[in-house]
């Protein structure tokens, strides 16, 4: 792991491609199929393991850490071993000025221990307390229950290929070498006593694929495995039989993968997958299996490494974070975010149908810095008091709203969020909805989502805020839904201290369905009941169906957004008879498709006119009027006239045209591929030029993208009224955001 821009532009590719692939789906209970008894090393099989058991959807919050011979020399990164072969850079500049040319004072000298020019020993070498050292498992292990996670392990063996077990395949470990102590065993035992689930992290893919290509060749055989020099076969066979030995001796609840397993052999991929599988089944125990790529993506969770969704998203995901804005291992001036920064994101993560793992930084001597103590328990203060809205809960029809905009894909920065900012749960009976409110909002707080156009609250029985001590409630008075959203009266004060407040919303039955703002929303019952999810502008096939929750075949009532619409199909991959919903249906009996639709489009309503709305500065995109092919699009303040107003019409492929109210012709990206390239306007021709990709980004918000250019429509941040409308790479600016709202 790195904050490094070359971390980032490995992982990009695998991480866009998976994102797209898991947007949108449903947020049910799940659709249970037999796993096989036996799993067999090919993916028809493997594909078959349930990917995200019970236990880990009730988890919410794990932690692990990065340490080893990378903690000793304290600089840069836990990918000082690579970069202190890198001439020039700031780990060999460092490296060269404490101890010598990395030629003659290579990394393993970390392990094996060596002196610097200034005699001074230096070694990976932690002794536990009860050996007058500082390293004691079993404080760890305390400390992660204090801190409120529910699964926690160590990086069993990051990229610089040293095993923190006695292995048999791998001479480079823990016990042979270095500390002289099994560490995996120890953090096991110290982990499963504290009652809980046991990660075990694995980093070694990118070991042999990478991560030392600037070390020197080497010529002893012991040296060529450590700097992963062996032939291929025999690499991706060490891989391989590494896995097996801490699949073995640890029997992990959760092997969690770092990237470059797309580098990996398959068979050995698949190998690995069905050893884990069936091993776990002998053990009569659910397991996970994590990835950021070279995985299907249907037996194991995916990992969005430093970041999140920016909305609701299944199947069910994971996120690893770490505790420090600058480094995954401790280094000297280690810098930390802000524990709001990280409860916050945590609890975004939570709502958005996710679990975190979050990586803390101990010293190489095993003494974990108070500073990050603090965050961790700080974190646990919260869950302590407040941990009925997280654990076992399960994500609701919308994750939340507020300013504050979190998440959008991997190497995305942890926000604190506002006393405007409110992210829901809901218990898994489906009868009480948590909002919890990143910050105390005052007398009162109006909770828009629930306003009377998208939710019928007559089955709201109280409204409750949680108290500072488990299990405790103060009432508040009856809430008043108007126009504007659920209102509800607050003590005139905060009552305690904390860093966000939860409100109990109670109901005489089940949570009532929520109205979508963009997309649709389908249910298992009739009258909008049952399990339901949300599924954004897309395709989704029979397979999306199940992963999502729904299962194929159980639909039962839908409601598109206001200006979408579903096109049912009664086959997979939209074939066999359709039906095309532009409006709400409580009851599909009626039309003779209940439990028919096998996949499913949603699309913008074809009939429908649009203003397309810019997130930054408020203006409406604007046509001119009848103006000449070739002009600019231009921005304006909305006013309700026709040049403001657009049709979304699909064209094949997932791709729409936009197509003016007044003059009739379509936005049009025109081949330019600078950014700040002016979008244009002209006659419908078919070209990809004017073809543009309608991606939901999260709440109400779309970046549009031409389909020649690759560049998105971008408003140009807060400018005047008649600014014309540009083209810009895609990134994290809500200038390349627009909302969509039906007119």
């Amino acid at each position: 792991m790195s904050n490094s821009i070359n971390r980032r532009q490995l992982l990009a590719s695998a991480t866009c491609v998976v994102t797209a692939a898991v947007a949108g789906g449903a947020l049910g209970a799940g659709v249970a199929e037999a796993a096989p008894s036996t799993y067999t090393p090919d993916w028809n099989s493997v594909d078959q393991h349930p990917p995200a058991p019970e236990w880990f959807q009730d988890a919410k919050f794990g932690i692990y850490f990065h340490w080893g011979a990378f903690s000793v020399p304290a600089f840069d990164n836990e990918w000082y071993p690579r970069n202190m072969y890198q001439a020039g850079s700031n780990a060999n500049r460092h490296h060269i000025a404490t101890y010598g040319q990395p030629s003659a004072w290579p990394y393993h000298n970390f392990i094996n221990g060596a002196r610097d020019p200034a005699g001074n020993t230096v070694q990976f070498a932690p002794k536990l307390k009860s050996a007058g050292g500082r390293f004691d498992p079993e404080e760890w292990a305390q400390l992660f229950v204090d801190a409120g996670a529910r699964f926690a392990g160590p990086v069993a063996e990051h990229h610089d290929g040293f095993s923190m077990w006695d292995s048999q395949v791998n001479e480079w470990n823990s016990v042979k070498k270095g500390p002289g102590i099994d560490l995996l065993r120890l953090f096991s035992t110290a982990i499963r006593a504290k009652g809980l689930k046991l990660l075990v992290a694995m980093h070694h893919a990118y070991h042999y694929n990478g991560f030392f290509e600037d070390a020197p060749a080497q010529t002893d055989s012991s040296l060529k495995k450590f700097y992963g020099q062996l032939n291929k076969t025999a690499e991706d066979q060490l891989w391989f039989d590494k896995l097996k030995e801490v699949i073995d001796r640890a029997r992990p609840d959760i092997l969690w993968q770092d990237f470059k397993l797309d580098a990996v052999d398959e068979q050995q991929r698949l190998n690995f997958l069905a050893y884990y599988y069936n091993q776990a089944n002998s053990w009569g125990r659910e397991v996970v299996a994590t990835y950021k790529d070279g995985m299907n993506g249907k037996g194991e969770v995916f990992d969005y490494e430093r970041g999140g969704p920016a909305d609701l998203t299944t199947p069910y995901w994971l996120t690893d974070d770490s505790i420090s804005s600058s480094s995954w291992c401790y280094t000297q001036g280690i810098g930390y975010y802000t524990t709001q920064q990280m409860l916050h994101s945590f609890l975004d993560r939570v709502s958005k149908n996710g679990n975190m793992l979050l990586n803390i930084a101990p010293m190489a001597d095993g003494t974990i810095p108070q500073a990050q103590k603090d965050i961790l328990l700080a974190i646990g203060d919260h869950l302590r008091r407040f941990g009925e809205s997280v654990y076992a809960t399960r994500a609701w029809t919308a994750y939340g709203e507020g300013p504050t905009k979190m998440g959008g894909g991997s190497f995305t920065t942890p926000h604190a969020g506002t006393a405007q900012d409110i992210r829901f749960t809901r218990n898994k009976a489906d009868d009480v909805l948590y909002a919890t409110v990143l910050g105390w909002p005052g007398s009162s707080l109006t909770i828009k989502t629930l306003s009377p156009d998208r939710i019928n609250l007559s089955s709201l029985s109280s409204v409750k805020l949680l108290g500072t001590t488990a299990g405790t409630y103060i009432d508040l008075p009856t809430p008043a839904q108007n126009a504007s959203g659920l209102t509800i009266t607050l003590p005139s004060s905060a009552p305690y201290s904390a860093y966000a407040y939860v409100l109990r919303l109670d109901f005489s039955g089940t949570i009532p369905g929520l109205r979508p703002l963009t997309g649709a929303v389908a249910f298992t019952d009739v009258n909008y009941t049952g399990n339901d999810g949300v599924f954004t502008v897309g395709d989704h096939t029979a397979a999306d169906l199940t992963a999502s929750g729904l299962g194929a075949g159980t639909l039962s009532s839908l409601r598109p957004a206001p200006g979408y619409q579903v096109i049912g199909y009664s086959g997979d991959n939209f074939t066999g008879s359709s039906w095309t919903f532009t409006a709400e249906n409580p009851d599909l009996r009626v039309t003779g498709n209940n439990d028919q639709i096998t996949s499913l489009r949603v699309q913008f309503n074809p009939a429908t006119y649009f203003r397309i709305t810019n997130a930054t500065n408020g203006l409406a995109l604007d046509s001119g009027g009848n103006v000449a092919s070739g002009s600019d699009l231009k921005q304006w303040t909305w006013n309700g006239s026709n040049n403001l107003q657009w049709h979304a019409e699909a064209v094949g492929g997932g791709h729409y045209r936009l197509v003016n109210r007044t003059n009739g012709m379509v936005a049009d990206g025109w081949g330019a591929t600078a950014d700040g390239s002016a979008a244009r306007q002209a006659a419908w021709n078919g070209g990809t030029n004017q073809q543009w990709t309608l991606t939901h980004r999260g709440g109400d918000r779309y970046s549009i993208a031409n389909r020649t250019t690759g560049l998105v429509l971008d408003g140009g941040g807060n400018v005047s009224s008649g600014s014309v409308a540009k083209q810009w790479t895609y990134g994290g600016s809500t200038n390349l955001l627009w909302t969509f709202t039906a007119l």
